[in-house]
């Protein structure tokens, strides 16, 4: 009897081992496993910490922070001094009127030039020439350059280099629809300017500086935002450009500074748009204002 009764104790203490083995296998088990939970979740913490530090979880803006955007966008650069780039702030993101022309007067040295700006087509470039005539932008500026090769008369940089301009850029409105002609067509028969035409000077980053045609046939491409038109005085522009440019040492060039100094002593935009269209732009031959 007392062998039976040893062997069932050791049975039953057999089985208590066995179930604390078990028991021991299980909650190592479900420690290792809490253990790798916790190391993923410490990994997703310092994951999620990170974007958020780097602005992961930011609002993203419509538009990059220096674009004052509307039915016109600025784009805002910094005041330079040496490089001519005023504090003018920005025009209002909203055009005065959309529709219609508008009346510019630039008064200069050498005579009176008259142009309509088209409020359907360039909307927010006639806006801008609002702006910065409101603000006497213009006003004892120089027409830095002449290109008898362009038939253009550059003007509105108030530092006269090329460089100078607003503390806002936009972009194109109203490109000339390019050309379908072949490569080998003479430059009458792509002509996107007409003369009297206004267009800015700077495609894609437009300011204050703008291009006067004075004649047809200008061979540049089709990449110039169209303001406008001159309507009256056309025949100061060709004068100017009839008595040629100069380089930087003084001799004849086909592309430099006007020989004839050209100073813009005034430049307004009216207040109110014109329904009608203005006359077409008019040449030598039918203009009436004459160089003062």
């Amino acid at each position: 009897m007392a062998s039976s009764r040893d062997r069932q104790r050791k049975l039953a203490r057999a089985r208590i081992e066995r179930r604390l083995v078990n028991r021991a296998k299980k909650i190592r088990r479900k420690r290792q496993v809490q253990a790798g939970i916790g190391a993923v979740v410490a990994l997703l913490v310092v994951a999620l910490g990170t974007v958020w530090l780097a602005g992961g979880f930011d609002k993203k803006p419509d538009t990059p922070p220096n674009v004052v955007a509307g039915d016109c966008a600025w784009t805002l650069r910094t005041p330079d001094e040496a490089t001519g780039i005023r504090d003018t702030g920005n025009p209002p993101i909203t055009p005065a009127a959309k529709a219609g022309t508008r009346t510019m007067t630039i008064a200069t040295n050498v005579g009176q030039i008259d142009a309509s700006l088209d409020l359907d087509a360039a909307p927010c470039t006639a806006e801008s020439f609002a702006y910065l005539a409101g603000k006497n932008f213009f006003d004892n500026t120089t027409c830095h350059r002449l290109s008898t090769n362009d038939f253009v008369l550059h003007c509105g940089d108030p530092v006269g280099k090329g460089t100078g301009g607003p503390s806002y850029t936009f972009i194109d409105e109203n490109l000339p629809a390019a050309s379908a002609a072949s490569p080998s067509a003479s430059p009458a028969a792509t002509n996107h300017y007409p003369a009297g035409t206004i267009a800015m000077a700077n495609p894609g980053a437009n300011g204050s500086q703008f291009l006067i045609f004075y004649k047809d046939g200008s061979a540049l491409p089709p990449n110039y935002s169209i303001a406008g038109k001159v309507t009256k005085g056309l025949d100061v522009v060709e004068k100017v450009a009839k008595d040629g440019a100069l380089d930087g040492e003084g001799k004849a060039t086909s592309d430099g500074a006007p020989k004839t100094n050209v100073t813009i002593t005034k430049l307004t935009v009216g207040d109110a748009p014109v329904a009608s269209p203005s006359a077409t732009p008019q040449s030598s031959a039918t203009t009436t204002a004459s160089a003062q």
